[in-house]
């Protein structure tokens, strides 16, 4: 509590275990001080009678001013039970400064978010200082014929007084006084005749409103004739409802698997095309092999074709002995010609190589389609 009311200095138990006046004196003065700044406390507490002095001014002051009372002899012996009346006194002065900052918070609050005020003050204003000029307007049109108006109120001041007028005056305002009580009591009769009027509505409706009372607790007790169809109807529209929530469940777990195999049908179809592509591959790699062969098949043709029509074509060299060795070569090369390639066949030109090559290709073309 001392720290919330900003005491300068800490303050524990520990220091009232043993008397500790001037700490006391120190305590009662500051607390003096902040309630009653201009308070004039006795400074000397060195004596047993300047103590004396001070206790009982500080217990004078505060029954006087705070209508606290407190007990000077506790508060001589300068120990705990010190501190249990100067509590009384901070928590005085603790509540009022919490209590002060609660209604500070509550104004902040209520002028920072109370815009509903904010606007109602502010017609006011506006209407205030439109009056304000107003009656500014007017006071100055009042001060500017106060000259004439001067000398006739002068005038009728200073004319002397007959008693004929202020008679026939005074009636006049009888007059008025008593048509303007006759009107009066015409509007009080009028009230009363009004007042009976509406007490006669008021039972009318009453009783008008306790006849539809009784007619609604009347309708609802009578069960209408088409509840029994709309009840039947209301559990046929349940079923039906049943029904369509689980066609409707059925048909997304449906579509749901319909997408996957569209999925599945995609990636067969992709890795198709990718092993299609890869045959392609392979037959052209194969197409360029037998090219390569055919190529290296008709160099071998030509060579032993060339060597056939040097041995048709031989020189004849000596008599009979050459005969004898003509016929050795000739039975060489028939037994020779057996090892070349098309062995009793004629050769094939080049055309019809081309034929028989592509036939085995288109042959090899529809095994590889009959596999996949």
């Amino acid at each position: 509590m001392m720290r919330s009311l900003c005491y300068p200095r800490q303050i524990s138990m520990e220091n009232f275990r043993q008397p500790n006046f001037p700490l006391v004196a120190e305590i009662l003065m500051w607390l003096v001080k902040r309630y009653e700044p201009n308070a004039s406390l006795p400074h000397d507490i060195d004596t047993e009678d300047d103590r004396v002095i001070f206790i009982k001014y500080v217990a004078q002051f505060m029954a006087t001013k705070t209508r606290i009372k407190l007990n000077p002899k506790k508060l001589y012996m300068a120990d705990g039970y010190s501190v249990q009346e100067m509590l009384k006194v901070v928590t005085m002065l603790y509540n009022a400064v919490r209590s002060n900052s609660t209604e500070e918070n509550e104004d902040v609050t209520e002028r920072s978010f109370d815009i509903s005020n904010r606007i109602a003050d502010l017609k006011q204003a506006r209407q205030l200082a439109t009056e304000i000029t107003m009656n500014g307007a007017r006071l100055y049109e009042l001060l500017s014929v106060e000259v004439d108006l001067r000398e006739l109120r002068t005038a009728a001041v200073n004319r002397p007084l007959e008693l004929g007028n202020i008679e026939s005056g005074m009636k006049d305002r009888i007059v008025t006084v008593e048509n303007s009580i006759k009107g009066t009591q015409h509007k009080l009769d009028n009230v009363a005749n009004d007042e009976a009027n509406l007490e006669a509505k008021i039972e009318k409706k009453k009783a008008e409103l306790e006849r539809n009372n009784k007619r609604l607790r009347s309708l609802q007790n009578v069960r209408p004739a088409f509840m029994e169809e709309f009840e039947k109807l209301e559990g046929e529209l349940k079923r039906l409802y049943d029904v369509y929530n689980e066609k409707f469940r059925n048909l997304t777990y449906l579509e749901q698997i319909v997408d996957q195999y569209d999925r599945q049908q995609q990636v067969r179809v992709e890795e198709t095309e990718k092993q299609l592509k890869r045959m392609q591959d392979q037959m052209r790699e194969e197409e360029k092999r037998l090219l390569n062969q055919e190529d290296t098949f008709e160099n071998l043709v030509d060579d032993s074709d060339g060597e056939v029509k040097m041995r048709k074509n031989p020189r004849v060299v000596g008599g009979m002995e050459g005969s004898d060795s003509e016929t050795e070569n000739e039975s060489e090369y028939s037994s020779s010609g057996s090892d070349l390639p098309g062995d009793g066949e004629m050769p094939l030109s080049d055309e019809e190589e081309e034929d028989s090559d592509s036939e085995n290709f288109d042959d090899k073309d529809d095994s590889d389609d009959i596999d996949f």
